[in-house]
């Protein structure tokens, strides 16, 4: 089918109620980036060691087309990469690092390069831990050890240059540590030891050679006080915001400002900056204590990739990348939310809004083979994967593997619905979802996930697709509350805390069915697709 260079042609008409689309397929298409493959989280690098992560991973690329993946933990103690001599020698070992790399390029997935953390034998003295109940990472910089901090991080990038090549390397991306700003938590040092390790470790990643991309400063989370203005997260300035006045605030990700200064100041490259904007509040409210549990308005992504794009226009750094590095609904592991249906709608209007401002906006994370608080309780345990510890799919896998199938050429996009053409193809695929309008925050809260489809509507959708070939045929799939949202399913059975191999197989074949339906364009190329969408869910159609 040769492209046409018509006029953008997509008539938007009322009718009783119902919004109807119709859309000329042979009108010039606006070229987008698909930035929601380009990159996925998980949790540390030795996790990547086992069987059962690798294999998920396999599954991910080929459905979802993840070009890359994030971890932390690469240069902890279980990676067993840094053993001093008694002499003030080092060996670095990277046998067990390769490993992870060399199986994740073998079935096309590259390592997103995350610098962290110490080994011990660098850590200061005592050092604190985090993921104290599950893995323990060193998070206390030795100021004696900035020399240390650099050749190790220059070590490592060599010995990536030697094994898999210049060219390869080069497309890699090498992060600073992670949420710096959140101490205690992941880093015991100040705003300035942080900035003073983001310069060693970017000098010596140039110094092996100027063409790798270095960026940072992987901060979390947007924040609408001050409590990071200064050199460490000070309490007493964290201001909680109930849901009825976090979006009249202002929010900006922590350190960023201060980060650009500094590295202009030095004189330091910044290829790319990171930063994570879960749509919540971190603070914690001193009244009752509560914390984590207010989220913002559903386009709060949007916004903050807005304000970054804003301040890096203004900066030394304007045609630095953005890569944000984590992003879900909720930054809680223990959010029953994340194994139900509503994630998926959010993970397809957020990345639909957002075509053409972000590089990257990289889901936390694929897989419940995650263990920062440890084992999960259960199997279903509100886990941050969008597959389960025994490979059962999620909603929010099938959201991705949808945006997967778009082609490159956007033709319409006016929610629900969005219209594409693939430059390579010319097959048309579009999709569909509906995030209820009676959810002006981002999806239900965790207290919520048995609740979910009460008093919310649901949308039409009127598609006329014009200028198809005669017969044209199309596979329609729907993700919505009875087809592949396998809770449902788990629950049906019973919850068994420790399902059989039987009940394992089964769910799987549930979490994977999605309801499929075959139709035709009629002789003169016209398909006409009329039917409501439930809440929350999301539809793909697909010229076959």
């Amino acid at each position: 089918m040769k492209t046409k260079l018509l006029t953008a042609f997509a008539a938007i008409v009322l009718t009783t109620g119902a919004l109807a689309q119709s859309v000329d397929v042979n009108i010039k298409g606006e070229k987008f980036d698909p930035f929601w493959s380009k990159c996925v989280g998980a949790g540390r690098a030795n996790e990547a060691l086992r069987t059962s992560w690798m294999e998920q991973m396999a599954l991910i690329k080929e459905h979802c087309g993840f070009e890359y993946v994030r971890f932390h933990g690469l240069f902890h103690d279980d990676m067993y990469i840094y053993f001093p001599g008694k002499d003030g020698s080092v060996t670095y070992n990277w046998q067990y690092v390769d490993d992870v790399f060399d199986r994740l390029l073998d079935i096309g997935v590259k390592p997103f390069v995350e610098l962290g953390f110490f080994p011990k034998a660098m850590a200061a003295e005592n050092s604190k831990v985090q993921f104290a109940s599950g893995w323990r990472a060193n998070i206390s910089l030795d100021r004696n050890n900035f020399g240390k901090w650099h050749d190790l991080v220059k070590n490592f990038t060599k010995h990536c240059v030697d094994r898999y090549g210049i060219e390869e390397v080069m497309t890699w991306y090498f992060e600073v540590w992670n949420e710096p700003n959140l101490n205690p938590g992941f880093f015991d040092g100040t705003k300035s030891d942080y900035f003073r390790l983001y310069k060693e470790a970017a000098l010596a990643v140039k110094s092996v050679d100027t063409r790798l991309r270095v960026g940072g400063p992987s901060t979390s989370n947007f924040v609408a006080d001050k409590r990071y203005e200064g050199e460490i997260y000070d309490h007493k300035k964290s201001l909680f915001y109930k849901d009825d006045v976090i979006n009249q605030q202002e929010w900006e990700s922590p350190w960023m400002k201060e980060f650009l200064e500094y590295c202009t100041k030095e004189n330091l490259p910044i290829d790319f900056v990171t930063t994570h904007p879960y749509p919540t509040d971190y603070a914690l409210d001193p009244e009752s204590g509560r914390s984590r549990g207010a989220t913002r308005y559903v386009d709060s992504t949007k916004d903050d990739i807005m304000w970054l794009r804003n301040l890096l226009a203004k900066s030394k750094y304007p045609d630095a990348e953005i890569h944000l590095t984590e992003w879900s609904t909720s930054p809680n592991s223990r959010d029953c939310m994340h194994d139900h249906l509503p994630p998926a709608a959010y993970i397809m209007k957020v990345n639909l809004d957002c075509i053409g401002l972000t590089n990257s906006l990289s889901y936390w994370t694929f897989t419940d083979i995650f263990e920062e608080k440890g084992g999960g309780e259960t199997i279903f345990h509100g886990g941050f994967g969008m597959i389960n510890f025994q490979g059962i799919i999620k909603p929010s896998f099938h959201a991705y593997r949808m945006l997967n199938q778009l082609g490159d050429e956007k033709l319409f996009y006016s929610e629900p619905l969005f219209v594409s053409r693939s430059s390579k193809t010319d097959k048309i695929v579009a999709v569909a979802y509906n995030y209820p309008k009676e959810y002006e925050m981002t999806v239900p809260k965790a207290g919520d996930c048995g609740r979910y489809m009460e008093n919310v509507s649901p949308k039409s959708l009127n598609l006329e697709l014009r200028g198809l070939k005669p017969f044209a045929v199309f596979e329609i799939e729907t993700l919505d509350n009875e087809h592949a949202n396998v809770i449902r399913d788990y629950e049906t059975m019973g919850k068994p805390h420790s399902p059989s191999r039987k009940q394992i197989a089964f769910l799987k074949e549930k979490g994977k069915a999605t309801k499929k339906e075959m139709v035709k364009a009629d002789a003169n190329g016209i398909l006409m697709v009329s039917r409501q969408i439930a809440p929350w869910s999301c539809v793909l159609i697909r010229e076959l």
